[in-house]
């Protein structure tokens, strides 16, 4: 086995992405504690023994560690200013380029692409160029590097111009925004992301229906893609985790609890989101109220288990719709619960455990996203499900390309046809939800993260 790399000699194999495996909580006393991150990226870089991660320092504990040269080895934290990082994370990344590929801008009033915005692009512009020069710093003759996501769409050109001898692919996470939607940011800046993302050799996409926006709003702004090839490959559920995972104690005394406050002889409709704008939240609250005024035969036979973490909370629009989801949770309650009856019982704390808790005791699994580029819950609450779980799911999640046979489809939007969607899910049959359930696991794991990687850096080297 390759021995993991180190700073003193050139990587082979180099991941670039402003989160990174490991992070660093500075203590009251000096100390500085780490702690290493999950999901699909990490699971799927654990493939790969002889890399480099490049990733930015988030937080004080991470620049701490960086100025006191703590680290680990195949880990590279870049100290980026405090300022600029903000201003490229959270004004542009966040704030702009998220809401243009996720459809979320209330056009009339939104977006303004005004001195501020030039101004946030610049730092955009040169915390890119600080992954760039890294990365060239770092790589060895002829290796390969896979940046991840529109954090660092310029990347692949920076690096380009400083190592022409890299194999260079970018992987996008989010979906891709249409051309006339796209058209939406100034020229300019339209086109720099464009060329920014084509100096790759390789530029793929979860699903093909955001490869193919990608190359219509290449085609139409650029006139094509130019030698830069289109791949997809669909991020799949780590079955073989998932289930170890689902059935430690940590999780049984959370599926205790949860039964506790279900009670006994109801059915549950489960959903675990970040309070994301993009995740569709108080419309599927409001779809739930709208199936207990429409199906009152529901009412104390339904639980809903919404798990709502806090995402983005510096940014103000997404501490007030966090606010608006808690609201319209206290509402329904207020309005339909009984003493012996919690309508909807709401988490905004993240707990791993409870999650996958949740997921076992699933009867139905509501993924109404406006826009997402997979939605990894999709596919994880029928690995993990106990018996049989039955998935409402949005046609603009980019999970319903793999799962849309056997799921129960809505459009995000339609708040009546979604309480419909909900009713239909919960008098399906057990044989059919029982069938349905495994047709969909087994999809869901079709490319497991260590594959979904290993596929990606066999294809690049093949270019």
């Amino acid at each position: 086995m390759v021995t993991e790399h180190t700073s003193s000699s050139p990587a082979q194999v180099l991941v670039a992405s402003n989160r990174g495996p490991i992070t660093y909580t500075l203590g009251e006393d000096g100390t500085l504690d780490a702690r290493r991150g999950g999901g699909g990226l990490v699971s799927g870089l654990s493939a790969v023994d002889d890399k480099l991660w490049v990733c930015a320092a988030l937080g004080d504990g991470d620049r701490e560690a960086v100025r006191r040269g703590v680290g680990e080895p195949g880990v590279r934290m870049l100290d980026i200013d405090p300022e600029v990082h903000a201003d490229a994370y959270n004004g542009i990344a966040n704030s702009v380029l998220w809401f243009v590929h996720h459809l979320l801008y209330q056009t009339p009033v939104e977006p303004v692409f005004d001195t501020e915005f030039r101004r946030q692009w610049a730092s955009y512009e040169t915390y890119n160029r600080a992954f760039a020069e890294a990365l060239a710093q770092e790589a060895a003759e002829g290796a390969a590097v896979l940046v991840q996501d529109y954090h660092l769409a310029l990347v692949p050109g920076m690096l380009r111009a400083l190592r022409p001898d890299l194999r260079i692919g970018h992987f996008s996470h989010t979906p891709w925004a249409p051309v006339d939607y796209f058209r939406l940011l100034p020229d300019d800046i339209a086109e720099q992301l464009l060329h920014g993302i084509l100096g790759a050799d390789r530029a793929a996409f979860l699903t093909r229906r955001w490869a193919d926006a990608f190359i219509g709003c290449c085609t139409e702004i650029l006139g094509g893609t130019g030698r830069t090839r289109i791949g997809v490959h669909n991020l799949g559920a780590d079955a073989d985790f998932l289930r170890r995972r689902s059935h430690e104690a940590d999780v049984d005394e959370r599926m205790a609890a949860l039964r506790d406050q279900v009670g006994e002889d109801r059915k549950t409709i489960v959903r675990v989101d970040r309070t994301e704008l993009s995740k569709n939240i108080v419309r599927g609250l409001h779809a739930y109220r709208t199936l207990l005024e429409t199906r009152p035969e529901w009412r104390e036979r339904v639980v809903h288990i919404a798990f709502a973490y806090p995402s983005r909370q510096d940014l103000a629009v997404y501490r007030d719709y966090t606010a608006a989801v808690q609201s319209l949770a206290t509402e329904i309650n207020g309005a339909y619960g009984t003493e012996s009856w919690t309508p909807v019982v709401l988490h905004v704390k993240d707990d791993f455990a409870r999650s996958l808790a949740a997921y076992r005791l699933a009867d139905v699994a509501l993924v109404n996203p406006i826009r997402d580029g997979m939605n990894l819950v999709a596919k994880e609450v029928p690995v993990v499900s106990d018996h049989g779980c039955a998935l409402v799911l949005s046609r603009e999640a980019g999970a319903y390309e793999e799962l849309g046979e056997d799921a129960i489809v809505v459009n995000p939007y339609d708040v009546t046809g979604t309480a419909e969607a909900l009713h239909e899910a919960l008098t399906m049959s057990g044989d059919e939800r029982s069938g349905r359930t495994k047709r969909l696991a087994e999809a869901a794991t079709a490319l497991p993260p260590q594959q979904w990687f290993l596929d990606q850096l066999e294809a690049l080297r093949q270019e």
